[in-house]
Parts: structure tokens; C-alpha cells; sequence
């Protein structure tokens, strides 16, 4: 059978996580992609004939296959992490090592969840780490390079067996009571509502860099 000419492969990290495994799904159903291949410590739930799984305990000194696009959507809290030199090791040193080798392997298209206030001045620490990313996989050389910030997540954390954010629950309350009066941009957001405005935003290959602020992720 004849591969189409606009038929890409894309890698996945991340892939068990909130919004993570909301990409996988997307990337899966859409005929563009001919194989996805999918990087961590665990296997994803999904089941499909074009789903490589590369498991390893380091993304540092994972080896990305032969790819066009790439969707990284790791991300940890200092408090799960347990120090900030634990947290940055996961979304600064991982995320750029995998950029960099994907980079390497042919990857020409990459988008990246991030954070909203994500800032190399910022005097919060996250944001400040989440800023420094930014900065360093955009000089790795790629066409098209996006940065989704999204606000505070809203999805079903407790099937991927991850503890509940008190954060979170409360932002939902808020939204329940408020939701007219708080801004876009600060407005809780669905996980598979950032997964589609990233892979839609990657597919399109605007060359150069661009943030989706969280305002521009919400279809709901």
C-alpha cells in the first residue's frame, strides 16, 4: 500500500500522563501519522498497529528513532519530585535531552507542554525552569517549535492513579461559581482541549516559535 507524501511519524513523551495520554489518543486517529512512537517508564493503556513503545528509566540517555514531529508533555511538582533539583531534572533535563536527540534523529516540527508564567526571570522557581526550557529547545535547530501554557488542568487524575491537586479541585469550584468573571487565560482548562490545540498547532509547521497562551486552548 502507498504511503502518502504528507504521511509523518511522530514520538510521544509523557504519553501516561493528563495531558500526555490525550496526545497519544489524538495522534493515533489521525491518519497523518504512519507510525507514533511513545518514550517513558511505563507502558500507555492504548492498543495500536502503528504504536511503537520505547520503555526506559532515562530520557537523558534515550536514543530518539527516525521522527517528524514531536509532542513532550512531562511534568512533575517539586512536592511530587521531592527537592527542585529533583523537579528540573524531569522538566528541564529530560525535555531537553529528548528534544535534542529527536532533534538529532531528523525531528523537524515539536511542541511542548509548558506552563503558564513560564519566565527565565521569573522569581517563581517552577516558572522560572518551565522559562529556561523554552529558551534552550528553541536554539536546537527545529522548523516549527510550540509552547502550549496551559492554566490550571482539568481531567481525571485519580485513572491514572495519580493523587488529586488541592489546587485543581478548588480552581473547578471557582470556575462552578465564577467562570464569567475570570479571565480566559486563568481559566481551568481540559487536558484534551491542550492536547488538540497542540497537535493541531504542530501539524499546521508555522516555522519559528510560538506560544499558546492558555485563553487559546479552550474550546469549552
Amino acid at each position: 500500500m502507498a504511503v502518502a507524501a504528507d504521511a509523518r511519524v511522530a514520538l510521544v513523551a509523557g504519553a501516561t500522563g493528563l495531558v500526555g495520554r490525550e496526545i497519544l489518543a489524538r495522534l493515533l486517529a489521525d491518519k497523518t501519522y504512519t507510525a507514533v512512537h511513545c518514550v517513558g517508564r511505563r507502558k500507555p493503556d492504548s492498543v495500536h498497529p502503528s504504536l511503537v513503545v520505547h520503555l526506559t528509566d532515562s530520557l537523558t540517555e534515550f536514543s530518539a528513532p527516525p521522527v517528524d514531529d514531536v509532542f513532550i508533555a512531562l511534568g512533575t511538582t517539586i512536592k511530587v519530585a521531592g527537592s527542585q533539583q529533583a523537579f528540573r531534572a524531569v522538566d528541564f533535563d529530560a525535555v531537553v535531552a529528548l528534544a535534542t536527540s529527536a532533534r538529532a534523529a531528523g525531528a523537524t516540527r515539536l511542541g511542548i507542554v509548558s506552563a503558564m508564567g513560564a519566565d527565565t526571570r521569573s522569581p517563581v522557581f517552577y516558572n522560572r525552569v518551565k522559562g529556561e526550557m523554552e529558551d534552550a529547545v528553541s536554539q536546537l535547530g527545529y522548523d516549527s517549535v510550540v509552547f502550549a501554557r496551559p492554566s490550571v488542568l482539568a481531567g481525571d487524575r485519580e485513572a491514572l492513579a495519580q493523587a488529586t491537586r488541592p489546587g485543581e479541585q478548588l480552581a473547578l469550584v471557582a470556575m462552578r461559581l465564577f467562570k464569567p468573571l475570570i479571565p480566559h487565560n486563568y481559566r481551568v482548562v481540559a487536558a484534551a482541549d491542550v492536547a488538540a490545540a497542540l497537535v493541531n498547532t504542530v501539524k499546521a509547521g508555522q516555522p519559528g516559535r510560538r506560544v499558546l497562551l492558555s485563553g487559546e486552548l479552550q474550546f469549552s
